[in-house]
């Protein structure tokens, strides 16, 4: 992350992100959790399918790998993972909420690893695996409840689950949409998910509900701040960045979650909380040690990156490989 823009636009989307989990508790006060997330999907789907529409876009799915990407995205990674996290919400603070999710990254290589046949098992898995539940354990041993707040980790642990089961079996299928359409249809499919199973949770629709300015102040914040312009933010760091760099917003949000749940909404941080959420980023630490020492090392040494390439070399990604003239026509790291 060299740029200033880039460090702002990160900025940017870990205060959209983090702020999320504060407008939810606010709404949660008097609106259903399932409904809730389900008229945020609402919102972000109305941009979405504007966009689509303003861009002339394609938008018809043509091939199953656009169907299966569309029903993953939109049952696992965005209806599932909003329906256990809204509800685990409601029996723990947001900031502990925010710290929970950030154990996606850490469940996410382990997943993926019993998925995809090209993923392989480290020792530095397993340990950041058991380092990240120990930060989970801790903050709930912290809460002093095992009653509504583990019952609210449990949700938000399977939320983070799903999330990353979703994210996984993406890897599986290439689009043949543009990406707006694609999350056009996965907005959709998330909230047609998430109404159907808030009308058979609780019997709650938008008519049933009581409305408050505050809850309708969150809606239109969730929906059109953190879902929409923060999903645009998203990819836009996710082109310029790479997804080592953008994983990181997963350990940036819930700093910003957690002060703002304390400025707005008199939260407790504990120290247990802290120490907990520092248990978790080492896991991250520890399941991502490969990308990000390539990450590290490409960053600190800018006179390997800014230099001029000799004729028999190439950059990929930052990193400079020296090419072989031999028969395999091989590509080897350069010092």
């Amino acid at each position: 992350m060299t740029k200033a823009g880039d460090v702002l636009l990160f900025g940017a989307l870990a205060l959209v992100w983090g702020t999320a989990f504060t407008a939810i508790e606010i709404g949660l006060e008097t609106l259903p959790p399932l409904l809730f997330a389900a008229a945020r999907l609402d919102i972000a789907a109305v941009i979405f399918i504007g966009a689509v529409l303003l861009g002339r876009l394609r938008w018809r799915p043509r091939t199953k790998a656009d169907l299966a990407l569309i029903l993953s995205n939109g049952i696992l990674v965005i209806g599932a993972h909003f329906a256990f996290s809204f509800i685990g919400q409601r029996y723990v603070t947001s900031g502990v909420a925010a710290i929970v999710l950030s154990f996606t990254p850490i469940i996410t290589p382990i997943i993926a690893i019993r998925v995809l046949s090209t993923e392989r098992i480290y020792a530095t898995d397993v340990i950041g695996l058991c380092t990240g539940l120990a930060g989970v354990i801790a903050i709930a041993v912290a809460s002093g409840s095992f009653d509504g707040q583990l019952l609210g980790m449990g949700l938000l642990l399977a939320s983070a689950v799903v999330f990353a089961l979703g994210s996984v079996l993406t890897e599986r299928w290439s689009a043949g949409l543009p990406t707006t359409a694609l999350h056009a249809w996965s907005m959709v499919t998330g909230a047609v998910f998430l109404h159907a199973t808030a009308y058979a949770y609780s019997g709650a629709t938008l008519r049933t509900v009581t409305w408050t300015a505050s809850a309708a102040a969150a809606l239109t914040y969730l929906g059109i701040f953190a879902t929409a312009g923060g999903f645009l933010l998203y990819f836009t760091l996710l082109n310029r960045l790479g997804a080592t760099n953008v994983s990181l917003i997963n350990y940036a949000s819930p700093v910003v979650a957690t002060v703002f749940g304390a400025a707005l909404l008199g939260e407790q941080i504990t120290t247990a909380t802290v120490a907990g959420f520092a248990l978790i980023v080492v896991g991250f630490v520890l399941c991502n040690i490969r990308p990000l020492w390539r990450l590290t090392h490409s960053i600190w040494n800018t006179d390997e990156r800014d230099r001029l390439l000799e004729r028999d070399e190439v950059r990929i990604q930052g990193n400079v490989y020296k090419t072989e003239t031999d028969s395999r026509n091989s590509l080897q790291p350069g010092d």
